[in-house]
């Protein structure tokens, strides 16, 4: 019988990912944004529990590997799923984009978390938050100056300073092009997700003279292997698959 995994989504591979499973596997989602309803694999919504939680659900459910692919800022989940793997002994995995990296012509200006961002932030009028929802929490703080454009997966209330957009990627450059001209942006608030569907914004604001300022990726903890690359991964996977028996590091080397 096939080994049975676990896989973690976050990111827009994971779905790809989860698309190749058969019905003994679980795809796991936090819960945001819409739930596939075409997959052969179980779908799983809501949280664990911590890593105690989560360890617990990978003895009763019989998992054999727990595949990370959640988004590189979730790395609370990510500490959880590593601790969770530590504490029952089964392999864990993770697809971890490589960073985006400043291209000549471009102004980014590195922050370490919010109350740095709103400092770095002062200066502008404009800006264009690509942070997911955190923003909505900050939202009686917006400086009487400023006018902020947020952008998330779905639409929801601002107020009179803010304007929340609901829209998913992939982004079109001109798309990004016609949302920075229409909402005059002078300033550009990102993650450093390393998605190529929204990195058209970036292209934009390099072209526009935009600065960004790019919140810092968290350090994520160390796992048995780490992929760069959604193919290797689904490579690697076939062969646990085929040779579920020993899914040890020795056995299954990096391609």
């Amino acid at each position: 019988m096939n080994g049975r995994i676990l896989l973690l989504g976050g990111v827009t591979e994971a779905l790809a990912i989860a698309r190749t499973l058969g019905p003994q596997h679980v795809y796991s989602l936090a819960g945001i944004g819409r739930i596939p309803q075409d997959l052969a694999c179980q779908v799983r919504v809501g949280g664990y529990g911590g890593a105690e939680g989560l360890a617990r659900y990978l003895r009763g459910e019989g998992i054999d590997l727990l595949v990370d692919a959640t988004h590189p800022y979730a790395a609370q989940i990510s500490h959880n799923a590593a601790q969770a793997a530590t504490m029952t002994g089964i392999p864990c995995w993770a697809l971890r984009r490589p960073a985006w990296q400043a291209q000549a012509g471009d102004d980014w200006r590195e922050v370490e978390d919010w109350a740095e961002l709103i400092e770095a932030l002062a200066p502008f009028q404009r800006p264009l938050f690509t942070l997911g929802r955190e923003p909505l929490q900050h939202l009686d703080e917006i400086p009487s100056q400023q006018f902020w454009t947020l952008r998330a997966l779905e639409a929801c209330p601002g107020n009179e300073r803010c304007e929340v957009i609901g829209a998913r990627g992939p982004f079109l450059i001109d798309d990004e092009r016609a949302l920075f001209e229409h909402r005059q942006i002078d300033v550009l608030v990102s993650k450093n997700s390393g998605s190529t569907a929204t990195e058209p914004k970036l292209e934009v604001a390099r072209e526009r003279g935009v600065p960004v300022l790019v919140l810092k990726r968290p350090q994520l903890p160390e796992v048995e292997r780490v992929f760069e690359d959604q193919k290797v991964l689904l490579e690697a996977l076939e062969t646990f698959r085929r040779a579920p028996v020993s899914p040890d590091a020795n056995i299954l080397l990096n391609n």
